[in-house]
């Protein structure tokens, strides 16, 4: 009789199983007596505060032990202390009072006011928009920046990227495309950024206005795993409104602390690195996230401006590069123009939208691009320009553009706290080009 209640007894489950901490170093902890698998999210519990809980993920496993990362610091956490894998996974809950809060990436406030309250959860690594189902471009987005919306159009659904170096005005420009859009929804994620711009960017960029915006934050003193997911979370929430049929603003700020955060990441992992050091996983993370913006059928849109930090004002930087390559358009950013005074400093000539096309009428598309042509020749023979050297009527083109130069250059130029109706940017660009 007793062996038979012993037998059944040790066939049960009595406990939730958990694992040991065996080692830890500065970034890494090791795990025994859980079977993990890769991605999975592993509480561990303080022995001595069992207050204290962190979490962590899965990033490599071996025979006997597996290795987690965590997702904030490994500060005070001791061998022996007790690991459990979370069997919610990586998920976040929203609802739609997010609108108008400042949150980290698992959606805790960061502004001071109660909890969200959730009712739908939300995978924060999902499969990007199947290739067949997106949805075709068609339809412009206004963005409320005269040289965007004249001469880079954009498209509803459409993924942009945002080229420019350090102190070039990236966080005003960023403004701007926030206040002057009019998507139901804005999702803003700044991932890697300084804490102190967080609060600059909500009071002097967006004026303090978060009506119809969410914040999604993880500064540069979070983990590289916070400051990875920070940028996958803040796309989950785009794809919860997207979900319900919204149009949604998505922008980011910035794609390259999110590869230097997986950089961080692979290298400690063993990855070899390759170019300035970013292994092979960098690149590939790029595509992951990126491609899940776009115009679903059936559904509402994500149309994402993505900001890239180019080190030097170098084209060729390999992050760069490859967001190039998966992007529908790149916006680049001059340093030069500053020094002219122009702002937002958009370098229309090296920057393109691979989509205008297809949002753009006939006329709007002639006139961007006969534009494009007298800037450039106003470009090409600047200095033969300022030094007297051009005699009037050698070039009946040049002449045409050196007469419309004060037009061309207040078009391109635009006070970050004004913003213009799509309609009156394409009048004013067929008045310049008549």
């Amino acid at each position: 009789m007793f062996k038979s209640l012993i037998d059944a007894l040790e066939r049960e489950e009595l406990g939730v199983s958990f694992g040991r901490v065996e080692n830890i170093t500065a970034t890494d902890i090791e795990i025994t007596g859980l079977n993990p698998s890769i991605g999975d999210i592993v509480k561990i519990v303080s022995n001595s505060d069992p207050k204290r809980v962190e979490l962590s993920m899965v990033t490599k496993i071996n025979k006997a032990s597996f290795i987690v990362s965590p997702f904030r610091y490994v500060e005070g956490l001791r061998v022996g202390d007790r690991a459990y894998i979370e069997s919610d996974g990586l998920n976040i809950y929203l609802s739609d009072e997010i609108i108008g809060r400042v949150v980290d990436p698992f959606m805790n406030p960061k502004d001071g006011k109660p909890p969200i309250k959730a009712a739908t959860k939300m995978p924060i690594i999902r499969t990007p928009i199947d290739a067949m189902k997106r949805g075709i471009i068609d339809t412009p987005f206004s963005v409320g920046v005269k040289s965007i919306d004249g001469l880079l159009t954009t498209g509803v659904g459409q993924k942009v990227g945002i080229f420019a170096g350090s102190g070039v005005g990236k966080s005003t420009l960023m403004g701007m495309i926030v206040r002057g859009s009019q998507a139901p929804v804005k999702v803003v994620a700044l991932i890697g950024e300084r804490g102190r711009e967080i609060p600059e960017f909500i009071e002097k960029n967006l004026k303090g206005d978060l009506s119809n915006t969410v914040i999604v934050t993880a500064t540069s003193d979070d983990s590289p795993l916070m400051r990875k997911y920070g940028a996958f979370s803040a796309m989950a929430v785009a794809e919860y409104f997207k979900e319900q049929g919204r149009d949604v603003l998505f922008i980011m700020d910035s794609v390259t602390r999110f590869a230097m955060a997986q950089r961080e990441i692979g290298l400690s992992l063993g990855e070899p690195p390759t170019s300035k050091g970013y292994p092979p996983s960098s690149l590939t993370l790029l595509a992951q996230l990126m491609e899940r913006a776009g115009k679903e059928e059936g559904k509402g849109s994500i149309t994402a401006f993505f900001t890239v930090l180019i080190e030097g004002d170098d084209m060729s930087d390999p992050i760069a590069d490859q967001s190039r390559s998966i992007l529908d358009g790149h916006i680049v950013l001059s340093r030069e123009l500053t020094d002219f005074g122009i702002y937002p400093p958009i370098n229309i000539l090296n920057s393109a939208s691979r989509v205008m096309g297809d949002v753009t009428d006939k006329e709007h598309l002639n006139a961007a691009i006969e534009f494009k042509k007298m800037y450039a020749l106003l470009k090409e023979n600047e200095v033969l320009i300022r030094i007297g050297a051009y005699q009037k009527g050698n070039d009946p083109e040049l002449d045409r553009a050196i007469e419309k130069k004060s037009s061309i250059e207040a078009f391109l130029t635009q006070d970050a706290d004004s913003s213009f109706e799509f309609s009156k940017t394409i009048q004013l660009l067929k008045d310049i080009i008549q």
